[in-house]
C-alpha cells in the first residue's frame, strides 16, 4: 500500500488508529460512476478535495462474458496507478496520485483495491468546451494550440507502447486554474490532463489496431465540433511529426482505417452518418 504523508495524517485525524486500507474502503462521498464492480466518488479529507476509484470485484460471469467478446476486464486499480506514473514520466499531465492499496485473496473476482487522487481544480472536459464551437467558435490561437496538445498527449502515449482505450474529448481536462480569458483567447498555453486511466494498456509494440481505435475514437468524439478539413489536417501532422505529404505518402491507410472507425462508431451511437469532412 502506498500513502501520501499528508493523505496518511488527515486519515488518521478522521479515524484514529486502525488499518489504513480498511478506512479507504470505508470512505464515502458524491458518487460519479458506479460500474462492474468498480465506484468513482469525490470526498473531502482534512480540507481537502479528492477522488477515489474503489474496486470491489467483478462475478465471474461477468469476468467470462468480456473475455468471451475479446475484451480485457479490469479487475483492480493497479493499471491505472502505473498508468499514471508512467505518463507522469511521459511528461502528460494527468491527476495527481496520493494513495493506492490492493488486497488479493484466493478469488481473482473478490480482490479488493483503491487508487486516490487530488482534485484538479477548476477544469472543463475538452467534450464540454468543444461541443460549444459550431456555436460559439474558438479563438484561432487557442483551437491550434489545443489540436497540437492532443495530437502530442496521443503521440507520446502511443510511442511508449500504451494504448487508452476510452480515448475520447471527455476524457481530457483543460485547466482553468490560471486566467481563463488567456487560456481560452491563445495568449496562454492550455494544459490538459488525460484522466480515466483504468483500461490503459502497455505493449512492447503498440499494435496498428490499438493506435487505430484510439485515434478513431478521438475523432468520433470530435465529429460535431466543427472542425474543419485542415484542423483534421494539422492533427495528422502533429501526431505523425511529419510534413502533410510524408503523413499521407507513408500513413494514408491508417488515416483511412481512423476515419471509418470513427463514422462506424457514430452510426452506431446515433443512428445516421456524421456531418464532416472527409479524411
Amino acid at each position: 500500500m502506498v500513502l501520501d504523508p499528508d493523505f496518511r495524517a488527515a486519515l488518521q485525524a478522521a479515524f484514529g488508529p486502525g488499518d489504513p486500507f480498511e478506512q479507504v474502503m470505508a470512505l464515502d462521498g458524491e458518487v460519479v460512476r458506479a460500474v462492474d464492480g468498480r465506484r468513482t466518488f469525490r470526498f473531502e479529507l482534512g480540507g481537502l478535495t479528492y477522488f477515489a476509484k474503489v474496486h470491489t470485484g467483478m462475478p465471474w460471469g461477468r469476468i467470462l462474458r468480456k473475455l468471451s467478446q475479446f475484451r480485457v476486464p479490469v479487475l483492480g486499480a493497479e493499471p491505472e496507478w502505473r498508468a499514471i506514473h508512467r505518463l507522469q514520466a511521459l511528461g502528460i499531465p494527468t491527476t495527481p496520485p496520493v494513495a493506492f492499496g490492493l488486497r488479493r485473496g484466493l478469488n481473482p473476482a473478490r480482490e479488493r483495491s483503491f487508487v486516490i487522487t487530488r482534485d484538479l481544480g477548476r477544469t472543463r472536459t475538452l467534450e464540454q468546451e468543444c461541443l460549444r464551437w459550431p456555436e460559439h467558435p474558438p479563438a484561432f490561437r487557442f483551437k491550434l494550440a489545443l489540436i497540437r496538445e492532443v495530437a502530442r498527449i496521443a503521440r507520446a502515449l502511443h510511442e511508449d507502447g500504451m494504448n487508452h482505450r476510452d480515448f475520447y474529448l471527455c476524457h481530457f481536462r483543460l485547466d482553468l486554474n490560471q486566467d481563463e480569458a488567456a487560456v481560452l483567447s491563445g495568449a496562454r498555453p492550455p494544459r490538459l490532463h488525460l484522466m480515466d486511466l483504468h483500461r490503459v494498456q502497455r505493449h512492447k509494440q503498440l499494435p496498428e489496431r490499438a493506435r487505430v481505435k484510439d485515434i478513431g475514437g478521438l475523432y468520433f468524439s470530435a465529429l460535431d465540433i466543427g472542425l474543419t478539413r485542415r484542423d483534421i489536417l494539422r492533427f495528422m501532422r502533429a501526431y505523425q511529426g511529419l510534413t502533410l505529404r510524408q503523413t499521407l505518402a507513408a500513413h494514408g491507410r491508417f488515416w483511412q482505417q481512423v476515419a471509418e472507425r470513427a463514422r462506424w462508431q457514430y452510426r452506431r451511437e446515433h443512428g445516421k452518418a456524421p456531418k464532416a469532412p472527409p479524411l
